[in-house]
């Protein structure tokens, strides 16, 4: 059973989350020999992208730690980290260069990833679970921009198919496949689903989501099935409207950068293809007004361009009712900048933390946030929590670290610590 503990101590786990993300764990094979990804534990799938630091193919890989308190951390494999899960008498602990951290288990596997479609496809390769509550489907691992030679700089979706779908059964999934995999996890308790996937022409993807909407409804009678379509700016903006009218809760337009140099060096594609960066903006702006605030997501991949001009973004879309998020950026293995370092970690904690002080000012609630992101138990989750706004969701409450204490970890320590690291 999960310890409780005190708010500073939530604090120092919301750090060492960070690090570990920043510099990746290392898992000998032996390890890994010992874990039951059969029956127990959660192995990785790259249905979309490879987010490990680098390509590893010489067995499976968890999918995410628990440390003592119940606090989840994302898996992320590197040969040569600093951390490593080592295995003693039966028991698993993260150690830091030897040092031991705390004893870990790790994330459990979902009931449906051991099911079947009518079709014959493993249910794990349709959807994956990213929370207690939460799944994301990647239905496309591909991304039609690399025909051009447009591909995302920080994006490896199409080196993980070459690396990976054969090995891992991985392919286009219909959205059958995706209705009945979805009804399958709301048995034991999945509510929210997001739809993504690569590049694909914008009227076969309109009609797509559409067919997946209608499939999922058809399958578990549900009108609202907690749906985030993500999709890319279309050409013209009044097809947002279809997404709604389709049963989606929320719509994801990903503007990945928001510096317009680094936009359009960075993301050539969503550049040239999309209409350019003001189009994207606009786009962000029409499904505000199509689907409400807070109903609208918008992540940025953080660590590319300077802090000062990614929160000048995050801060123009929260006041416009955009949940925008920054995600930590792990150098992707097949990636056009597999090799470069991220920022240290302290500076993505003051991002992190200014990037909260931002939707909060804005009205930008927990709620919002779980409604509208394909995240959970992130950072963000723990800043709301640690502020007093919780979720009243049980299965998504179990799934987390429960603290004691009454001082404002949020308030008082992490702005002393942004003052530090700005």
């Amino acid at each position: 059973m999960a310890r409780a503990i005190t708010r500073e101590e939530l604090y120092k786990e919301l750090e060492l989350d960070n690090r570990i993300t920043n510099e990746g764990v290392y898992i000998s094979p032996e390890v890994v020999s010992t874990l039951d990804f059969d029956n127990k534990v959660q192995e990785q799938m790259r249905t979309c992208f490879d987010m490990n630091h680098e390509t590893y193919t010489k067995t499976k890989l968890p999918t995410a730690i628990r440390l003592d308190s119940n606090y989840r951390i994302r898996f992320s494999y590197k040969n040569d980290a600093p951390f490593s899960i080592e295995h003693e008498n039966g028991k698993y602990y993260l150690t830091e260069k030897g040092n031991q951290i705390s004893e870990v288990t790790f994330v459990e596997k979902p009931k449906f990833y051991n099911f079947k479609t009518s079709d014959g496809v493993n249910m794990k390769t349709i959807a994956n679970e990213i929370g207690k509550t939460k799944l994301t489907v990647a239905y496309s691992n591909e991304c039609a921009l690399k025909d051009k030679g447009l591909d995302c700089k920080f994006c490896n979706i199409n080196a993980t198919k070459s690396r990976f779908a054969d090995l891992e059964g991985i392919s286009w999934k219909t959205p059958i496949q995706i209705a009945e995999t979805y009804a399958k996890a709301r048995e034991e308790g999945y509510e929210s689903i997001t739809i993504t996937g690569g590049f694909v022409p914008e009227r076969r993807e309109v009609e797509y989501y559409i067919d997946v909407a209608e499939a999922i409804q058809d399958f578990t009678g549900l009108t609202d099935f907690g749906g985030t379509a993500c999709v890319g700016a279309p050409s013209d903006l009044s097809v947002i409207e279809k997404y709604k009218e389709a049963g989606y809760r929320a719509i994801s337009t990903n503007l990945e950068v928001w510096d317009e140099n680094f936009f359009k060096t960075i993301c050539p594609g969503k550049d040239q293809i999309c209409g350019g960066r003001q189009n994207w903006i606009n786009a962000l702006k029409k499904e505000v007004e199509v689907f409400g605030k807070g109903n609208v997501r918008s992540f940025f991949v953080a660590g590319i361009e300077p802090k000062s001009t990614l929160l000048e973004g995050i801060e123009y879309l929260t006041e416009l009712g955009v949940v925008a998020i920054p995600l930590h950026w792990t150098p992707n293995p097949g990636s056009a900048l597999e090799g470069h370092r991220a920022p240290t970690p302290e500076w993505y904690f003051d991002l992190y933390q200014k990037t909260y002080t931002l939707l909060k000012k804005n009205g930008l609630t927990h709620l919002d946030l779980y409604k509208s992101a394909n995240v959970e138990n992130s950072i963000f989750d723990y800043f709301y929590d640690l502020d007093g706004d919780h979720l009243n969701i049980p299965k998504h409450e179990a799934d987390r670290v429960h603290f004691v204490g009454e001082d404002s970890v949020v308030g008082n320590n992490t702005s002393s610590q942004a003052e530090k690291t700005a």
